[in-house]
């Protein structure tokens, strides 16, 4: 027994010096992430990132919802680490090429003018991770929504996958049962994911993502509505059955470009874009969902409320694997 408990020791000793002996990249607790992680290093970085967005949108519009998709994207995968910005490289393939972002995400570049700013003023301090939860804030405010305060600290990752980004990210087909299990793996509830989703109040989506509803249970769901079927016919303009599938439609047909609870209302009336969408209302599933939709309809600063501490909830995902702080978001440092 003695000998056993010797050896234990000494095993355990190894390891703790195995332990030791790893570099400072490992684990990143999301509780480590604060208002003031900036403070003293890079006081101007919200400003830096602010004034980067006033003009970004200014200039166009679409960016505000191009960054906003940017930061969800990313935080879908290994969580928020800033890997969806990843280029690719002679020994990867990047998440850029996943089935829900390729040909559609966009906005890298604004994220280049910002990253280049923070680098002038604070170099190797502000992790392209931040960047995009600081950056999809201001986006979100400029259009007209809710302001809340953004804990930072993030690390960015190392690495992309592709694979995950395939696996992870919710898609424009997929039933309520399947969307609701996505956002649950990322500990995301039923209410975050109507919240979050409210997000398509602003933005565009491709034909070759809202085809199939418009071809499909659209007029069912619209109750055969007059107004909606001019609606519907525009879009199947926009949208024919065969070709066009970059031809682009707002997902809020009244206020696309401000950020606001009329999105609701479409799914109410059975004309949402995206069949993902329009699942919160009208699946035989969507009880709660579709509850959750009348009351952001009826209320735009529950809404406003709720998205905000959505927002907060997802950003705190973090990559358990650490990472670093990227002097350039594209590549990883060498």
């Amino acid at each position: 027994m003695a000998t056993a408990a010797l050896c234990f020791r000494a095993f355990a000793l190894s390891v703790a010096c195995f332990l030791l002996a790893l570099p400072l990249l490992m684990a990143q607790d999301p509780s480590n992430l604060s208002l003031k992680h900036y403070s003293k290093t890079c006081p101007n970085a919200e400003h830096v990132v602010r004034a980067e967005m006033e003009c970004a949108v200014r200039d166009e519009p679409r960016n505000a919802a191009l960054m906003l998709r940017l930061h969800f994207h990313d935080c879908f995968v290994q969580g928020c680490d800033g890997s969806v910005l990843l280029d690719d490289t002679a020994t990867m393939i990047g998440e850029k090429q996943a089935d829900q972002n390729v040909n559609s995400l966009k906005g890298f570049e604004v994220v280049d003018k910002i990253k280049a700013k923070l680098e002038a003023e604070c170099p190797g301090t502000v992790s392209c991770a931040d960047l995009l939860a600081i950056a999809a804030r201001d986006a979100v405010v400029l259009v007209g929504g809710p302001y809340w305060d953004v804990p930072v600290g993030r690390l960015d990752s190392k690495e992309a996958s592709l694979d995950l980004a395939n696996k992870d990210i919710p898609t424009a087909e997929q039933g309520l049962v399947t969307l609701i299990s996505k956002f649950w793996e990322k500990g995301l509830d039923a209410t975050d994911m109507v919240a979050l989703v409210g997000s398509h109040t602003i933005g565009f989506a491709r034909c070759a993502n809202f085809r199939d509803r418009i071809y499909g249970d659209f007029e069912m769901t619209s109750k055969y509505n007059p107004a909606s079927a001019t609606y519907l016919s525009k879009l199947k303009e926009v949208c024919p059955m065969d070709g066009g599938d970059d031809n682009i439609s707002a997902m809020d047909s009244h206020t696309s470009s401000t950020f606001d609870n009329a999105y609701f209302e479409s799914l109410i009336k059975g004309e949402g874009l995206l069949n993902s969408d329009q699942e919160m209302w009208s699946s035989i599933a969507g009880y709660s969902t579709a509850d959750t939709v009348n009351k952001y309809w009826a209320d735009p600063e529950l809404f406003f409320k709720q998205f905000s501490d959505s927002m907060v909830k997802m950003g705190n995902i973090t990559n358990p694997a650490g990472g670093e702080v990227r002097k350039t978001c594209r590549f990883v440092n060498t």
